[in-house]
């Protein structure tokens, strides 16, 4: 089990950081006088373990506190997949980006991504909303949501202005920031991310927290770093598509570990974001997934064992 850590030398008492392999996203646990409040909630596959980290987390604090409510930057699976298991847990409320609020409420698994995606997330059912330029308080100190379109267009972000932290999600990571997913469908994204990292900038984070990876204080490097990634990715769409692909095999793998490779065609061949990626190739879906399940097994990402692919 991953351990609950906080930079010491860059957040506060009050906030605790929990940082998560790669099929889980990063949870920060906020302190304040009548409980705590989480944002994000990690994958389903590790949402026992979220609800133990957290647990863990609350009670390192004097009194331990009760978790009173997960806050979700988006709700890709990796962020929300341990909401169910919180509220059932700590009877926590769970608020969701106001944008993504009417397909949890329908519990649309198309528009939420999950089936679109090959991904797993249990229902939950959200207790409120929170859109950009709305306002809330956690750890003892003011946090305002912006909007972060690009990875995913409904994503927030949560910027502290007294401490001049940030809570970037996937919009920026110290290494670069997650797939730009409108751009597999055809639609504007790549432009989205640019306005994400300008706005990133403009607000002078002296801390982030991402949603993958360390904590990190240099946020102009990690900036400069993500517009190469960006230019290098608009540049070439079709090498962004084969990334994704990728991303998302190597992902499905680390959820289930093992699969057949005729049965994750079968089930993910009309999965829409692969249809939609695969048609940037000019292949078929089926062609693109065997196509990325092959230069994952040879980069080492994955084994064969026979007509199974393995998580290595």
């Amino acid at each position: 089990m991953t351990a609950p850590v906080t930079g010491p030398a860059l957040l506060p008492a009050s906030m605790r950081f929990i940082q998560r392999d790669w099929l889980s996203c990063n949870q920060l646990v906020l302190f304040d006088a009548e409980g705590a409040t989480l944002i994000d909630s990690g994958y389903v596959k590790n949402a026992a373990e979220t609800v133990a980290l957290v647990r863990a987390a609350l009670a390192t604090n004097a009194g331990a506190l009760p978790l009173t409510r997960v806050i979700n930057t988006h709700l890709h699976s990796d962020h929300c997949g341990g909401n169910a298991a919180l509220a059932s847990a700590f009877g926590c409320a769970i608020i969701v980006p106001e944008a993504s609020s009417r397909a949890v409420a329908d519990w649309d698994e198309e528009a939420l991504t999950y089936r679109a995606t090959g991904q797993r997330c249990d229902p939950f059912a959200a207790t409120g909303s929170i859109a950009p330029g709305d306002t809330f308080r956690a750890g003892g100190v003011e946090w305002m949501a912006h909007a972060a379109p690009g990875h995913d267009p409904e994503s927030l972000i949560f910027h502290c202005p007294e401490l001049a932290v940030l809570v970037s999600a996937d919009a920026l990571w110290e290494r670069g920031f997650g797939v730009i997913f409108p751009e597999l469908a055809g639609e504007s994204g790549f432009a989205e991310q640019g306005a994400v990292l300008d706005l990133i900038e403009s607000l002078q984070p002296r801390v982030v927290v991402p949603g993958h990876g360390p904590v990190f204080a240099d946020a102009p490097a990690a900036i400069r770093h993500a517009r190469s990634r960006l230019a290098a990715m608009a540049a070439d769409p079709v090498r962004h598509a084969r990334s994704a692909l990728k991303v998302l095999i190597k992902y499905r793998l680390l959820d289930l570990e093992r699969e057949r490779l005729d049965a994750m065609i079968g089930e993910l061949a009309t999965a829409r974001i692969m249809v939609d990626a695969a048609g940037l190739l000019e292949m078929t879906p089926a062609a693109a997934l065997a196509w990325a399940a092959d230069e994952l097994v040879a980069q080492g990402q994955l084994r064969r064992d026979g007509e199974w692919l393995v998580d290595a």
